[in-house]
């Protein structure tokens, strides 16, 4: 069994990926959460032992990761950060593709940073047959993201400028889904681009 259609969905911070992606699922569509994987991974055994040879066996509270003091020596490590990718994406990429291994019709793989990641969706060996960016304008993104976080203009800012622009994620995207009108209008986008796969 495999998938006829491979589709990645990503966007930026505060985009509404998220809200595409749930209406997805609701509408019976199969997507695959790459986040929701990656949370997940460190709990697997083979990580975990990684992940504490790495970090220390005390980065594991009661058998749980403490995210807050491993997040906290990625930021401010580059190298620890390069480490705890090598340790974490095999075992990512190896669940995105056994799922749509294991899935009929179309696929969704949600990737929030599909773009950033390229080398590594052509390192794993992760095709897309199109990929899909909600959108919304740089100004909306930094409102939405400051009401969201509840955080000031520059540090909104700042958020947004540690990642690709959106601006050049259009540029590469195959489908732009624009969330900067009401859900209805973004939802109908949605239903026109399923319509003509």
């Amino acid at each position: 069994m495999s998938p006829n259609k491979i589709i990645g969905l990503t966007g930026s911070i505060s985009t509404g990926k998220t809200q595409v992606s749930n209406y997805l699922r609701q509408r019976g569509e199969k997507v695959i959460d790459a986040d929701l994987i990656a949370r997940e991974v460190v709990d697997l055994e083979p990580v975990k032992e990684k992940i504490k040879e790495a970090f220390g066996d005390d980065i594991y509270k009661d058998d749980k990761l403490d995210r807050e003091a491993l997040g906290e020596i990625v930021f401010r490590d580059e190298d620890k950060r390069k480490l705890l990718n090598e340790i974490e994406h095999p075992e990512i990429y190896r669940i995105i593709l056994e799922e749509i291994k294991n899935s009929a019709g179309r696929v969704f793989v949600d990737i929030p940073l599909l773009f950033e990641a390229k080398h590594l969706n052509e390192k794993y060996g992760l095709d897309f047959d199109e990929v899909w960016l909600v959108y919304v304008s740089r100004e909306t993104q930094i409102v939405r993201l400051m009401k969201r976080d509840k955080i000031s203009r520059g540090y909104a800012l700042e958020k947004i400028n540690s990642q690709m622009s959106v601006e050049d994620k259009k540029a590469m995207a195959d489908v732009i889904i624009d969330n900067s009108g009401s859900l209805e209008e973004t939802f109908r986008q949605v239903e026109e681009n399923l319509k003509r796969l």
